[in-house]
């Protein structure tokens, strides 16, 4: 018996169903919805996701929407599921802002959509809300990509349909998961945009030129100049080094070359390790490189 392809969905509910669950409800689509779907239910019956994958929460933003809550009160529902420890309570699948903040507006019984997910069920579409956010930063956009690959076998193109994004903006993102953890953090907390670090993916000096950027309050066409600079000062130091390499290094360096279509550098060092060093000229042919190592 052949074996049956395998899925890229992850779950029999399917990604597009899923997202339609978290999609904002307009007052319309509330007033035709079928009886049962929405209801109240009192905020000290809910508790937050415990696998929540948000990594920040900013105070001020949770402040600015208790505010627009107690004015408006909350539009859209929140998304649940019971509580598999405790059949009273109720976890939040999608909302957890909005619960947040209604705390600090004082109320008392939110609008929610109850759901009956499984735990991944409850994971995965916990991503998909977080990165719909429109306050997400870089890190944390990219972080959530990267999830919904790893745990759910979603490629690229997957998610860029369902998610409304282009393929390139999601190969762009996921790029930045390769930057140092310093200059993550920098993308984190606002002080670099992913304009700025893209140019620093791979780029030996990242560090150095991304604490000029936040120093000097270099615009991005300074950042990739800069870093044209320093690669092209670089490069002249290997071609320097590579004369003096013997002649089965410099072969086996242009058969690499040929192979994999971007220069490949090879230094050894005296206790005979070394280092293999590639180089791209574009972010296309790094995700070439990428998609031949992963085998995909």
């Amino acid at each position: 018996m052949s074996e049956s392809p395998k899925k890229t969905r992850g779950l029999g509910r399917g990604l597009s169903t899923l997202m339609s669950d978290i999609a904002p409800v307009s007052a319309e689509r509330a007033d035709t919805e079928s009886s049962g779907r929405e209801t109240v239910v009192a905020i000290d019956r809910i508790v937050a996701n415990p696998d929540q994958p948000r990594r920040t929460f900013d105070d001020e933003a949770i402040a600015e929407l208790a505010s627009s809550i107690a004015e408006k009160g909350v539009i859209q529902p929140l998304i649940l599921r019971p509580d598999p420890s405790n059949r009273s309570r109720f976890q939040i699948v999608a909302g957890e802002r909005r619960w947040r903040a209604a705390q600090i507006a004082q109320l008392h019984e939110l609008p929610v959509i109850i759901r009956d997910y499984t735990d991944t069920e409850m994971l995965e579409v916990a991503i998909i809300e977080n990165i719909q956010r429109a306050d997400l930063n870089p890190i944390d956009e990219a972080a959530g990509y990267r999830q919904l690959m790893d745990r759910f076998g979603h490629t690229q193109e997957i998610l860029a349909q369902a998610l409304g994004k282009s393929r390139s903006h999601i190969a762009n993102q996921l790029r930045l998961l390769s930057l140092p953890p310093e200059i993550q953090d920098y993308l984190a907390d606002g002080r670099l945009t992913s304009g700025h670090a893209r140019p620093l993916i791979g780029h030996p000096d990242a560090l150095e030129i991304a604490a000029q950027a936040i120093r000097r309050k270099l615009s991005v066409r300074d950042v990739e100049k800069l870093t044209k600079s320093r690669a092209t000062k670089t490069s002249r130091n290997s071609q320097a080094r590579s004369a003096d390499k013997d002649a089965d290094t410099r072969l086996i360096e242009q058969e690499l070359s040929a192979a994999l279509k971007m220069r490949v550098t090879i230094d050894h060092d005296a206790r005979g390790g070394g280092r293999l060093t590639l180089a791209y000229t574009n972010l296309e042919q790094l995700d070439d490189l990428l998609r031949a190592l992963s085998g995909s």
